[in-house]
């Protein structure tokens, strides 16, 4: 049976993967403009993503898997915190921020519950 750290992680690489091919999968729901900037901010944060979903897939059990949690965990409290700033409709901006912070507190919940059973 796969970790759940591995689990979130190919969740995260998917969709990560997704926003860099079509980064309007973020601006349309959110809000965002729709320009040039934005797309090459969400490809990037996409890409960023992606490196460490797949990092949270293939860490082996213990401190690098922990790492690669983290990373994931960092990154979304970083979202939560800034990126609601670029999405001009309140209530999009506070769903973006929930969300951000729902991926962060599933990749912790899920380390955390890996690292208790040991796997």
């Amino acid at each position: 049976m796969p970790s759940l750290t591995s689990v979130v992680g190919a969740a995260t690489a998917t969709f990560s993967a997704a926003l860099v091919l079509a980064p309007r999968l973020l601006t349309g729901p959110t809000g965002m403009p729709d320009t040039a900037q934005t797309r090459a901010l969400v490809r990037a944060l996409g890409a960023r993503d992606a490196v460490i979903g797949l990092a949270m897939l293939a860490a082996p059990r213990g401190r690098l898997r922990d790492l690669a949690a983290a990373a994931r965990v960092l990154s979304d409290c970083a979202d939560a915190a800034g990126l609601p700033a670029a999405v001009p409709d309140r209530s999009r901006a506070a769903a973006l921020r929930v969300s951000a912070a729902a991926w962060g507190a599933l990749a912790l919940a899920a380390a955390v519950r890996d690292r208790r059973a040991a796997r």
